[in-house]
């Protein structure tokens, strides 16, 4: 098993050094191969055949959702087409297979707007009515924050990332790195969210010019999806709102609400910085509303007269 660790542990170097995947993705790679190792009773790499693999799947799905066996065997699979490159192996077993299975489709969860509006007015009323300059500051940059998950769908890992640099506040754009390193500039499209960031931008000042991040605590050091999420609960309980809000719920909100307003999916899928269409396209089951409105507008049944 030695073997088959060390070929795996050559293939993760070669993930980062010449793919330039992000630590994120490899952090995942890691520990999908670690348990495929750990979990398959062969001693070399040639002994894996579709049987060994078979096995493995089976007991993936004994633990495991669609949904996560399907990126776990990715893992793997990504594993033997490097073998399969480096002529590791005779024959990748992963040909000879057949690995498609059901997956549920599990609808996006969304804010409703009228909550969204609800939050972003008790965060604006903290800073109104902070008592002290230390509160006052910290709700100048929770505005900040919120206003941009909102207004752009950018994930919380991109939205912490933002280097002082990517942030343009005088052509209000953004400069996002995705998945993949992958770019992507968004407008800010609303004056409100222009004057959020603004008003953060200057009270943090020092605190971004030191660490070069963009949204930052009060200690200088770079804001963590944690922080963000202790952000939102705190203000959804000041809001007595009942709904358990994500940072990514900020994201399927954006995506929604513009599928509702007949935005073109393929300018959604651009700002979302989705890969595929395909990614994209689990918006259009969660358009409820724009679908009541066009049944209820535009059906012929409507204009009978019985």
């Amino acid at each position: 098993m030695d073997n088959l660790e060390t070929l795996t542990e050559h293939y993760l170097d070669y993930c980062k050094n010449q793919k330039r995947l992000d630590r994120k993705t490899l952090k995942a790679y890691r520990i999908d191969l670690n348990q495929f190792i750990g979990s398959i009773s062969v001693s070399s790499l040639s002994e894996i055949d579709v049987a060994v693999l078979e096995d493995y799947i089976s007991s993936l799905h004994h633990h495991y959702k669609a949904k996560t066996v399907k990126r776990k065997l990715a893992s793997v699979k990504a594993l033997f087409h490097y073998f399969e490159y480096r002529d590791l192996v005779d024959k990748n077993p992963f040909n000879k297979m057949q690995l498609k299975f059901r997956e549920p489709i599990t609808l996006p969860r969304i804010i409703p707007l009228h909550t969204v509006e609800t939050l972003l007015s008790t965060i604006y009323r903290q800073c109104r009515e902070a008592p002290t300059t230390f509160q006052r500051k910290n709700a100048l940059r929770d505005a900040a924050v919120i206003e941009l998950l909102f207004a752009t769908g950018i994930r919380i890992s991109e939205l912490c990332s933002l280097k002082k640099e990517d942030v343009n506040l005088q052509d209000q754009s953004i400069l996002i790195y995705g998945k993949g390193d992958k770019e992507r500039r968004l407008q800010i499209g609303n004056e409100d969210v222009m004057h959020a960031l603004e008003n953060y931008k200057r009270e943090f000042l020092p605190q971004i010019q030191e660490n070069n991040f963009f949204f930052v605590n009060q200690d200088g050091r770079a804001l963590s999806d944690q922080c963000v999420r202790r952000m939102i609960n705190k203000y959804t309980s000041l809001a007595a709102i009942e709904l358990h809000i994500t940072p990514h719920m900020f994201r399927h909100t954006f995506a929604t609400s513009l599928l509702e307003a007949d935005v073109d999916i393929r300018y959604i899928q651009e700002m979302l910085g989705h890969s595929s269409i395909n990614i994209t396209e689990i918006y259009t089951h969660v358009a409820i509303s724009k679908q009541r409105n066009i049944l209820t507008e535009k059906h012929p049944r409507k204009n009978f007269h019985i």
